[in-house]
């Protein structure tokens, strides 16, 4: 039987091997292309190293631009430094006039027009940590650029040493729209101002208590003539406070025999009184003119029949011009031609001279007085024909 020779033949490999795992051979495994979205095949290709001239060249330029920008930096802060500090400044002087309803915005627009800082957002920020808006008050300033922004704020305070001041002086016997007006002329305050606060803000006066607010003229004849220290810009509530209090120093001592509901005149009425004084006096007779009052007032059934008859009034009603026989028919309780006693109130604002002269009136008969041209001096009478030689004598310049 011949011998099979298949089983001495080595074995064939196979024309399907199964997959082998990569892991189990030896050789190096190839990497496998990847797949693109549209099926194509990509191969990642290595970077190109960059080279050492060009990294040189790119910290070149990184450092260049720290550089530079370290450099905008250093000049923006100092720059700002320079503003907040006050530094490197030409030195100027400015009046900078702030008023009770200007803004804290308006108040750093001024400050930037007028050239005593020149970053207005870094102002506010400054103000924004240090509260700066609530420490500036209305006023008028003397600030210089040479200031910090710290010396500025403080400067424009209520407190400050740079707020300017002026003293002014008040005549005796002006009327509050004459004394309103002055205030106003000088920069303290304004004419509307000093009249609300007048007509509305109740001041605590006893001797105010009974005169109802909302007229200005409340305070008329309470306003007390004197030489004031005033801040500019100051508010209207204390510079009207500033004379009513000088009132009730002044008057202290002689206000107890005038309250009470059985005088016979009332502090308003002494008041009232000394205002016609100050405008009638020819600054030698305040107590002879006093009398002459007091001699009317009490006396209803004389000549004069309870009628003061004082020209001043008419002045007062007329805006301060010379009077005039038509004026005596101006229907007002302020007219002493129309009306008996008394008129409504004061007609001006009188010094301690009529204030005392109202209250102690020289004892005399007389019930009329004419200006000497001459002299410049009141001559009094008893009776009215005594009184009309005098006037026509001296023109018609009745007193």
């Amino acid at each position: 039987m011949a011998e099979d020779n298949r089983a001495h033949r080595p074995a064939q490999p196979s024309r399907n091997p199964s997959p082998r795992d990569p892991s189990q051979s030896g050789q190096p495994q190839r990497r496998q292309p990847q797949q693109r979205a549209d099926g194509q095949s990509r191969t990642h290709r290595p970077r190109k190293r960059r080279s050492a001239a060009a990294r040189v060249a790119g910290g070149f330029l990184y450092i260049l631009l720290v550089i530079g920008a370290s450099a905008i930096l250093a000049t923006l802060g100092w720059l700002w430094a320079c503003d907040l500090l006050g530094l490197n400044k030409e030195y100027v002087s400015i009046e900078v006039i702030i008023d009770d309803d200007t803004q804290f915005s308006d108040v750093v627009d001024l400050l930037e027009e007028k050239g005593l800082i020149q970053y207005k957002f870094l102002f506010k920020l400054y103000a924004q940590f240090s509260h700066a808006a609530d420490k500036i008050a209305p006023g008028t300033y003397e600030l210089n650029t040479k200031m910090d922004y710290h010396a500025l704020v403080s400067s424009m305070g209520s407190s400050s040493a740079t707020r300017q001041e002026a003293d002014i002086t008040i005549p005796e016997g002006y009327s509050i729209d004459q004394v309103f007006q002055l205030l106003d002329d000088r920069g303290v305050t304004s004419v509307d101002k000093l009249r609300d606060m007048a007509a509305n803000w109740d001041y605590a006066f006893d001797w105010l208590r009974d005169i109802p607010l909302g007229d200005y003229h409340r305070l008329e004849g309470y306003l007390f003539p004197d030489t004031y220290t005033f801040q500019l810009g100051e508010n209207p509530k204390y510079v009207i406070n500033k004379m009513l209090v000088n009132f009730d120093a002044k008057m202290d001592e002689y206000m107890a025999q005038y309250a009470g509901d059985e005088v016979q005149y009332s502090l308003h009425d002494i008041v009232t009184i000394a205002s016609l004084i100050e405008k009638e006096t020819d600054s030698t007779d305040y107590r002879n003119i006093s009398s002459v009052i007091y001699n009317r007032l009490e006396n209803p059934t004389a000549e004069t029949a309870g009628y003061l008859q004082i020209d001043a009034t008419l002045v007062y009603l007329n805006g301060g011009k010379t009077p005039t026989l038509a004026d005596r028919n101006i229907d007002s309780p302020y007219n002493t031609y129309l009306y008996q006693g008394l008129p409504a109130g004061p007609i001006s604002n009188p010094g301690m001279q009529s204030l005392l002269a109202a209250m102690n009136p020289e004892n005399t008969n007389y019930y009329f007085y004419v200006l000497n041209p001459e002299t410049k001096r009141h001559e009094y009478t008893r009776t009215y024909a005594e009184h009309q030689a005098l006037v026509e004598r001296y023109q018609g310049n009745e007193g």
